[in-house]
């Protein structure tokens, strides 16, 4: 099992993850940079957060014209696992791969602290490790997470059980509490909460650790869906 972390111009949230994957799950992980052309040898793909290209024009707009996307694209269209957090999921939702879009939050303001989230939908490859409704406290660290979509697309996230995360509380306006979502296959996901920050218990919370746990688990099942 290997999976590459992408870094784009302006990704800070990189090292976090390759940590994660690597010292807490002990799977292989490497970088792959926004100008690579191949992911050959990968078998799984994490966008980060951050702030790509400084969130010119929209957050993940510039990005989403990367070379590496298009191989993160192929990868999504094969059935191999893609999951984007935060400047991640912005990406995802602007290279088509996630319907809806991230927009300013509510209140203008950047916001940065651990929250509730509830586990909408635990029968994806990336919850199967927790508990359907059981609330777990991850950080969230965003300006520009606001999640939006019209309402024959949340119609279809409702029907599909594509709705994988929502808040506790509104935090940032998003469209029914939404946090997470994935797309029709269950192969890829993006959340703006950082699961990748919530590993160890001296950090406020370990309920990350299950998420990660959930795609190990889940590896040989992807390509199945």
């Amino acid at each position: 099992m290997k999976f590459a972390v992408i870094v784009f111009p302006g990704s800070n949230c990189d090292l976090d993850m390759l940590w994660a994957i690597k010292n807490v799950c002990g799977a292989e992980a490497e970088y792959v940079r926004h100008d690579a052309t191949s992911l050959e040898g990968f078998d799984g793909v994490f966008l980060p957060g951050g702030f790509s290209y400084g969130d010119a024009l929209r957050c993940g707009a510039i990005a989403r014209f990367s070379n590496i996307m298009s191989e993160v694209i192929r990868f999504a269209n094969e059935g191999k696992m893609v999951f984007g957090t935060c400047n991640g999921f912005q990406v995802l939702t602007e290279a088509g791969l996630l319907p809806g879009s991230l927009i300013r939050n509510r209140s203008l303001h950047f916001v940065c602290k651990t929250v509730g989230l509830k586990v909408v939908n635990n029968e994806t490859k990336f919850t199967s490790e927790y508990q359907k409704d059981e609330v777990i406290q991850i950080p969230v660290a965003h300006g520009e997470g606001n999640y939006y979509c019209d309402e024959e697309t949340l119609a279809k996230l409702k029907a599909n059980n594509q709705i994988v995360f929502t808040y506790e509380e509104d935090i940032n306006g998003s469209v029914e509490n939404i946090a997470g979502i994935c797309n029709e296959k269950g192969n890829v996901l993006g959340m703006m909460p950082h699961p990748e920050r919530a590993m160890e218990e001296l950090l406020g919370s370990a309920d990350g650790k299950r998420f990660f746990a959930s795609i190990l688990k889940n590896f040989g099942k992807v390509t199945q869906n």
